[in-house]
């Protein structure tokens, strides 16, 4: 067609590099993007609002970068996603697009509304062309020898490495810059993202969100920094909360700044992008990435944990307590069980939890305080600037019992010992239960174990 532009519709994938659809989008003639904003939606959906802040922020990154290749950004505010089939018809009578290039997204929410796009646009004449680009191999690929997805991680584990064997997933490469577009933009009615996100950085005054820096020259250093500097103990280091252990990472891969090809391609850089492991770090690091992976594709498989459904439908059953009290001060961090406490708060004050904290936090929440788990995984996503549908609820049913995992209901993580293990001399806890920090590393991780009768201003 002549005249006519390809529309890339950017949405968990806020990067120019390595990016499916833009790359594409721009093989196929001139380019131009959008992004659709929905706050109704990520109420329903309980996105944190130091997450739509950090989103926002790189949205305006994501603005500049593609100026740079001459490929303008709209941005549109559409409240609903039941509502976005809608706005495609009314954007095909003011802007002469051909197809609308997208990367897939697996929530059965985000299935529904790309299915009811997809309706909309072919009784136009176009087409919504998806890509798989947020995961190493495509959703419905990695299958039991009946053909069945995978419900164990060890074994989704194993076939992820023989597909590895065969190379490592690649990158794409930034598309060449287009010649400048020649269109009147003023007749569509585009959102201020300035005005917006002034709106949601308002509401996290209390936290110190200039911590998440954004960009994508950011979020390759910090994987740089950590491939070169601190994968090789990461196996050692990734569990005790008072050390940078962890890659830090997670924000950046939930909405796309940064991509899951290239962590594994910088993960092999060394050995020349060949798959040959040559570190227990870096062995593990690979393994959380594919924990990662394995949820992604049960969130496709198993559409019923999208629906406050657990993967195990027996648990269903399960009768949980009704402790409202019990509830707010976990949240709160008021339990009276140290490392909880410090875990909870620091989730409020920086909208990040260590990941072996956030196991055993959620474990308190179900297996000692019998809470449902559903309330504890709401909790989080509200809160998490990395939320990610798949991994919160992998990592809640995981520890509530319910999910994927093939351990039974009595695994269980004695936070006491949990603590002692892994926060040895309890610098974590006196971070953020300073209301501790005087007591010393034997008495520290359960204050009152010897003398209940002490007055620590502590539950």
């Amino acid at each position: 067609m002549s005249n006519t532009y390809q529309l890339i519709w950017f949405r968990q994938d806020l990067r120019v590099r390595d990016q499916a659809a833009l790359w594409h989008a721009r093989q196929n003639g001139p380019c131009i993007a959008i992004c659709i904003l929905s706050p109704e939606q990520w109420k329903r959906h309980d996105d944190a609002d130091i997450k739509i802040d950090f989103y926002l922020r790189q949205l305006l990154e994501l603005k500049t970068e593609l100026s740079k290749l001459q490929i303008p950004l709209l941005i549109f505010t559409v409240p609903l996603w039941d509502d976005i089939a809608e706005f495609f018809v009314d954007l095909a009578e003011k802007l002469p697009f051909e197809n609308v290039y997208a990367n897939i997204e697996f929530g059965f929410n985000e299935l529904k509304r790309d299915n009811e796009v997809q309706q909309s646009l072919n009784r136009q004449k176009k087409q919504l062309i998806l890509f798989q680009d947020r995961t190493l191999f495509p959703v419905a690929s990695i299958r039991t020898q009946s053909n069945l997805p995978y419900q164990v991680f060890g074994a989704f584990k194993k076939s992820c490495y023989q597909r590895l064997e065969l190379g490592l997933p690649q990158c794409y490469p930034i598309p060449e810059t287009q010649a400048p577009i020649q269109f009147d933009f003023c007749q569509l009615h585009q959102t201020d993202l300035q005005h917006i996100q002034n709106h949601y950085a308002d509401k996290i005054k209390d936290k110190n969100a200039s911590e998440w820096r954004v960009g994508e020259k950011h979020a390759r250093n910090l994987l740089n920094q950590f491939v070169e500097k601190r994968i090789i103990q990461y196996n050692a280091l990734r569990d005790y909360p008072s050390v940078k252990g962890t890659s830090q990472l997670s924000a950046y891969l939930n909405i796309g700044i940064i991509s899951i090809r290239q962590c594994i391609q910088a993960a092999f850089r060394h050995q020349q992008g060949d798959f040959v492991i040559q570190s227990e770090g870096q062995q593990t690091w690979l393994n959380e990435l594919l924990w990662r992976e394995f949820y992604q594709h049960i969130l496709f498989d198993f559409p019923q944990v999208s629906k406050h459904l657990p993967f195990k439908a027996a648990t269903q059953n399960v009768q949980w307590r009704d402790d409202s009290d019990g509830f707010e001060k976990w949240k709160r961090g008021q339990t009276g069980i140290p490392i909880v406490d410090a875990g909870m708060r620091q989730l409020l004050s920086t909208g990040w939890m260590h990941n072996r904290v956030r196991m055993i936090c959620a474990m308190f929440l179900t297996k000692n305080l019998l809470i449902d788990w559903r309330k504890g995984e709401q909790w989080f996503m509200q809160n998490l600037i990395d939320g990610d549908l798949a991994a919160n609820n992998g990592g809640w049913q995981w520890c509530a019992s319910t999910g994927t995992d093939a351990a039974p209901y009595f695994r269980i993580f004695n936070p006491i010992s949990q603590s002692q293990k892994f926060d040895e001399n309890g610098v974590y806890i006196r971070r953020w239960v300073p209301e501790l920090a005087h007591l010393d590393a034997q008495i520290i991780h359960e204050p009152y174990a010897k003398d209940v009768s002490k007055n620590l201003n502590y539950p």
